[in-house]
């Protein structure tokens, strides 16, 4: 079977969900005795396609209509990849942009899909799947029947892969710009504060709630500790539909699934939804001024106490260490 998988970059490199991604479907070809090629999309990314041919053999759409790569545009040229190279399994990583392009290519192409899958495995000779269901809270293992299989990969679930053995070959994808679809029009896109990792995919990330009383005090208090630790930011949904952050930082269930090596949550209550977003982060550290908040429960550290009066000393210490 052959295995397309769709990457992700940043036109600098590969994002690690994608190397996350790629390590299922490394499993998934020696499950299924399948063959690996790799889709990257985008302007003037020969870098990229070159870094991506470390793992695999790759098709390349390179051309300007594909510069701010809209899903519309994504799902066109994913589902005329699949059918090029006659892939019986679509892989992609489960985050907002996966879930969108690939599993529009999927209503494109037919078959059957499957999101935030965690494991996969061959099971009384069908290639099954295990996917996170209720807020994490329960893995069932399914069997897809379709053509081709569309999956996304919990990145959260994966470390990220590493370049094999001899480099894969670039093969440059004849796209005819005026065939694209023209139905979404892209406008701006948001850039990161303060030069902060992305939050899905820094070692450390500090993570701010309800505690935070407005959006001056989360910069001072969660980005100056995270400025501190060169760690990335999140915020729980509370603080979002407060108006205090944006929701690009949001971490839970409806949020970003995020596991880093050190979480730590400051004024968080611990509500299933936010641990949701984090529960496979290798060290959870949690301050939070009530003794009972459930985040104690599931923390590997945690300290009683008022965020107010404790970042800032936290801060003081780490800058005079520095």
């Amino acid at each position: 079977m052959r295995i397309l998988v769709v990457l992700e970059h940043d036109e600098r490199g590969l994002r690690l969900a994608s190397r996350c991604a790629l390590t299922l479907a490394r499993e998934a070809a020696a499950c299924s005795d399948g063959e690996l090629e790799l889709l990257v999309m985008g302007y003037e990314i020969g870098f990229v396609a070159q870094e991506a041919a470390a793992y695999a053999p790759v098709y390349c759409a390179d051309l300007p209509g594909l510069q701010h790569c809209t899903a519309d545009r994504a799902a066109k040229v994913i589902a005329d990849a699949a059918r090029d190279c006659g892939a019986g399994l679509v892989m992609g990583a489960s985050t907002s942009w996966g879930k969108d392009c690939v599993g529009r290519a999927g209503g494109l192409l037919g078959g059957a899909m499957a999101t935030d899958v965690t494991a996969c495995a061959m099971r009384d000779g069908i290639l099954a799947w295990r996917r996170a269901m209720f807020a994490g809270g329960v893995g069932a293992w399914i069997a897809l029947e379709g053509d081709p299989l569309i999956v996304t990969a919990l990145p959260s679930a994966f470390d990220p892969a590493e370049p094999g053995g001899e480099a894969g070959e670039v093969t440059q994808m004849e796209v005819e710009e005026a065939t694209l679809p023209n139905q979404i029009r892209f406008e701006s896109a948001g850039t990161k504060s303060g030069g902060r990792p992305d939050v899905t995919e820094a070692a450390i990330v500090v993570s701010g709630g309800r505690a935070i009383r407005n959006s001056d005090d989360y910069e001072r208090l969660i980005g100056g500790l995270a400025d501190q630790m060169g760690a990335g930011t999140g915020s729980s949904r509370a603080l979002v539909d407060a108006g205090i952050t944006p929701n690009e930082l949001q971490v839970g269930q409806t949020g970003k699934i995020v596991a880093p090596d050190l979480y730590l949550a400051i004024g968080i209550s611990g509500a299933v939804q936010h641990l949701a977003g984090m529960k496979n982060s290798k060290v959870v550290a949690a301050i939070n001024s009530d003794p009972e908040a459930p985040i104690f429960e599931f923390a590997d550290y945690g300290l009683v106490g008022d965020a107010y009066e404790i970042i800032p000393e936290l801060i003081a210490t780490l800058s005079d260490d520095g």
